[in-house]
């Protein structure tokens, strides 16, 4: 027999239904849902090698004797301080959110690059790609890596399905890419434009265009940086220095490359110690910055680059799971794009220090002095971040509705006239 609700029981589940309704809405209980595991790695060896990188700064900068001890670590601290809550912020961002900031990201990365050209530029070493602001030194073209990685996954995301002939794949993805990289390039910033060709070269991989077609923008890139390389005789003494460093003068073009040698032997396996590097009394330039990981070598021996190599690891592992296990073609080809950059950008600054590569400027991420070298990487860890958060967590869990959403059975079987 069929039974109607009470009137006013039926207006009491509906007010309460509207109230967790209300309570889902304003709630603020997803802060403190589970998070996957790769969230947990990629956060975690962001904030390791961050905090490591700031003590080494500190050990490699305290020789200075023109400053004080802390006066370079302190501005180094204050991009960390302001960059790890942007990390996090950054995290809680919604991908439909970054996807709309792609073309204004590219745009404003590109016209800040482009200050390096007016008064407001530096140049240092022949290379003119800083600017300073409020007297602080920034480098815009780090901001150009990220724009850059998350601006062709939204390219490519609205021709996922026409990805199959080659003027669809390169136009306008080519075009802006070259425009970026040419406005490094500019600036004679070798190192910085590689990066630049690896995510491009990163997001095409990922963004599983055909090999006939991914093999033509790799080769131009080659072409390309051996064409810049060609083009000057200096780079072209380091690049030979790599291949034939017996025969190299270590007081010339392998002078870097050689104490940054010297520093990784004489740490054996323990280090001399932290803070006790020989190195960094004017011996070995750059040891703040390129070579920061030769100091390391030096002062923590074996164990400290296995353990900064072991957190590189972690971070990777965590943010190829992402690109593995996401189904969005937008944070399969961002994510791929960052990683290549990061990753690929650590693995050359160690082969450079060990002298597998020739010297080419490329810091490492994380630890190496530059401020908006860091702030930049850890704005990237925030979008993988926000992309691990579409990972389903691990055994299921899901988070509970709220108080108020579900009735008991009785009062639904109340609701739906069953008794």
């Amino acid at each position: 027999m069929t039974q109607t609700a009470h009137p006013k029981r039926a207006d009491s589940a509906a007010s309460s239904s509207a109230r967790g309704g209300l309570a889902a809405r304003v709630s603020l209980g997803r802060l403190f849902q589970p998070v996957p595991m790769e969230f947990l790695l990629i956060s975690f060896s962001a904030l390791l090698l961050t905090v490591f990188g700031l003590v080494m700064v500190l050990s490699a900068t305290s020789a200075n004797t023109t400053k004080g001890p802390f006066d370079e670590v302190m501005k180094q601290a204050v991009f960390a301080v302001i960059g790890i809550p942007l990390m996090f912020l950054v995290s809680r961002f919604p991908v439909a959110l970054l996807k709309k900031l792609a073309w204004l990201g590219l745009i404003g990365a590109l016209c800040l690059q482009l200050l390096v050209f007016t008064p407001l530029g530096i140049e240092d070493m022949g290379n003119r790609n800083w600017i300073r602001v409020a007297g602080y030194t920034m480098q815009p073209s780090e901001f150009i890596k990220l724009a850059l990685a998350i601006w062709i996954a939204f390219v490519l995301l609205r021709k996922q399905n026409r990805l199959n002939t080659w003027h669809q794949v390169f136009i306008p993805v080519v075009p802006m890419a070259a425009l970026a990289i040419g406005s490094v390039v500019a600036g004679n910033d070798l190192g910085t434009a590689m990066v630049l060709v690896l995510i491009v070269l990163g997001c095409l991989f990922f963004s599983g265009v055909r090999l006939r077609l991914f093999i033509l923008p790799m080769l131009l890139g080659v072409v390309a940086v051996l064409g810049y390389a060609f083009t000057s005789d200096n780079r072209m003494k380091r690049i030979l220095a790599a291949f034939n460093p017996e025969d190299c003068d270590i007081m010339g073009p392998c002078y870097q490359a050689t104490h940054g040698m010297w520093g990784m032997a004489s740490g054996g396996i323990f280090g001399v110690g932290l803070g006790n590097s020989q190195e960094k009394y004017g011996w070995l330039p750059a040891a703040a910055n390129d070579y920061i990981f030769a100091i390391v070598g030096e002062e923590l021996g074996l164990i400290g680059c296995v353990l900064v190599l072991g957190l590189f690891t972690a971070f990777a592992v965590g943010a190829f799971h992402i690109i593995r296990k996401t189904d969005d073609p937008f944070i399969r080809v961002a994510a791929g794009g960052i990683t290549l950059w990061i990753v690929g950008q650590a693995l050359f600054n160690v082969g450079v220090v060990i002298r597998i590569f020739p010297v080419m400027g490329v810091p490492l991420p994380f630890m190496s002095q530059g401020g908006t070298a860091l702030l930049s990487v850890l704005l990237a860890c925030g979008v993988l971040l926000a992309f691990a958060r579409t990972i389903p967590v691990s055994g299921g869990a899901q988070q509970a509705p709220p108080k108020g959403a579900q009735s008991s059975p009785r009062r639904t079987r109340a609701r739906t006239g069953q008794g």
